[in-house]
């Protein structure tokens, strides 16, 4: 098994189930590779552990599939005699009884692929909880999924589960200065640039950056996992979407295609993908955002710091949007071993992607920006990317991640990506959109740098930025505190 990497905070939050003095039932979910199995089973390592997982659903799969599938992990795990069950009960009760003298953590993975054919699976279970597994205090019971839509709509909000779970969680990507450790001894000699090439494909999914190799160059790494034929990551957005939104992958899909182009509103993305603006096209949506794929902002009254009803999606997932904007359109050749010698830089549109991507990895990071700009988290209002629409009296505006504190000032966060050093138009740009914005008098504002590669010294020299804050401060853990 590879070495554990990050997951610090969560540990912490699981080892304080083994505080209490009853029984635990967690629900976790997040998307796939995202690590949630291997958390639980890092967390249980020295300790009493079943894992039992569902087979994925296939339109072979049934509900004695799924039970034949149970009782065989069950009898290889405990030792118990091989049994032929047709109900959930048996099964769950069997385990009960193994279990309920033994300080013990099971994991229930895929638990939406585990009941997907038995209607009932859900009700049986909260019985078995509530009549065997609640009755042992040093148990813990771990539900975990990769449909969070799923879990969202059966578990979370079920009134069958309602005041049972001990413990909600939902993992999300590794942290910058967690992915800086996976390249290990390395690290010292592997520049901040060449790390961010590889975190623009990876995003912070600890399953991908397990697929590096540190002492090869980011452009063969990217090479060796997504333009060679059966590379890991080729086939990857495939077998995500079918596993987790099984026949309506389709719709999905659709959606997150058309956010690879950049924000948009619920009403134009209906209209870009040629569907009806419905109660289940906002389904949609809230899936792939429960899903972890794409991020829901909402914009707000800078006078009031009460929310907008305007919102804007976007993607939010590294890997998804290099899939569909380099990998799917170039499938077929690189199946055919023929876009191994390709200069990735000289693919369409790629500085602008990189830039898409490197302001992603900021925003799925920005308590580390937060930190860094010495902003305690109980004086944040609100945080978000910002926007402003056009009206007759004001201009539009956009900001790439905006911060208002309650002592009224608001920090303007500029996420530049370059190849070179920045230079001063980035000032110019910024006072642009500070002089569109519709910033009530009292309200201080300070205009942050963020960026990758460096900035001029023209730009240092100006001292404009109330703050510059380079990548390299968020890979290294000992720059946050």
């Amino acid at each position: 098994m590879t070495q554990f990497i990050g997951r610090t905070n969560e540990l912490k939050t699981l080892n304080r189930l083994l505080e209490k003095q009853t029984a635990s039932l967690v629900i976790l979910k997040g998307r796939r590779r995202i690590g949630k199995s291997r958390l639980i089973e890092e967390f249980s390592n020295d300790k009493h552990f079943y894992v039992f997982s569902g087979l994925p659903p296939t339109a072979e799969t049934s509900k004695q599939s799924q039970l034949d599938e149970f009782a065989e992990q069950l009898h290889l795990q405990t030792g118990l005699p091989e049994i032929k069950a047709d109900d959930w009960n048996k099964l769950f009760l069997l385990l009960a009884e193994k279990v309920k003298q033994e300080s013990v953590i099971i994991l229930f993975d895929e638990i939406s692929w585990m009941g997907s054919k038995d209607a009932d699976f859900l009700g049986k279970l909260k019985n078995a909880w509530d009549l065997y597994f609640k009755k042992n205090p040093d148990l813990i019971l771990v539900l975990c999924g990769s449909v969070s839509a799923w879990i969202e709509k059966n578990i979370v909000n079920s009134t069958g589960f309602m005041g049972r779970p001990s413990m909600y969680m939902t993992l999300e990507e590794l942290p910058l200065n967690e992915c800086n450790q996976f390249w290990d001894k390395q690290n010292g000699n592997i520049s901040p640039f060449e790390k961010f090439k590889i975190l623009a494909v990876t995003g912070g999914v600890p399953r991908y950056l397990e697929l590096i190799n540190p002492k090869i160059p980011a452009e063969e790494n990217i090479k060796q996992l997504c333009f060679v034929k059966n590379g890991p990551l080729l086939n990857e957005f495939e077998h995500i979407f079918s596993d987790i939104f099984s026949k309506r992958s389709g719709i999905y899909k659709k959606i997150v295609t058309q956010l690879v182009k950049g924000p948009a509103t619920a009403e134009k993305l209906a209209k870009d993908v040629k569907l009806i603006r419905t109660g289940t096209f906002d389904d949609y949506l809230n899936d792939l955002v429960l899903s972890g794929f794409i991020a829901r902002d909402y914009t707000w009254h800078l006078n009031t710091n009460k929310p907008s009803k305007l919102s804007q999606f976007r993607l939010k997932d590294n890997y998804i949007r290099f899939y569909l904007k380099y990998i799917l359109p170039n499938k077929a050749k690189i199946e055919k071993d023929r876009y191994q010698n390709v200069s990735l830089t000289s693919l369409p549109g790629w500085e602008t992607i990189m830039g898409l991507q490197f302001e992603n990895l900021v925003l799925n990071n920005y308590v580390s920006i937060i930190n860094l700009l010495n902003i305690k988290p109980e004086e944040v209002i609100v945080d978000n990317p910002f926007f402003q629409r056009p009206t007759a009296r004001q201009k539009g505006c956009q900001i790439d991640y905006l911060i208002q504190t309650k002592f009224d000032t608001i920090y303007i966060c500029e996420i530049k990506f370059s190849k070179h050093l920045v230079g001063m138009n980035v000032i110019s740009e910024v006072k642009e959109k500070i002089k569109r914005l519709n910033i009530p008098r009292h309200i201080s504002r300070r205009p942050v740098l963020i960026h990758v590669n460096g900035v001029t010294d023209d730009v240092l020299d100006a001292d404009y930025f109330a703050n510059i804050i380079d990548f390299s401060e968020l890979l290294n853990p000992t720059s946050l505190t």
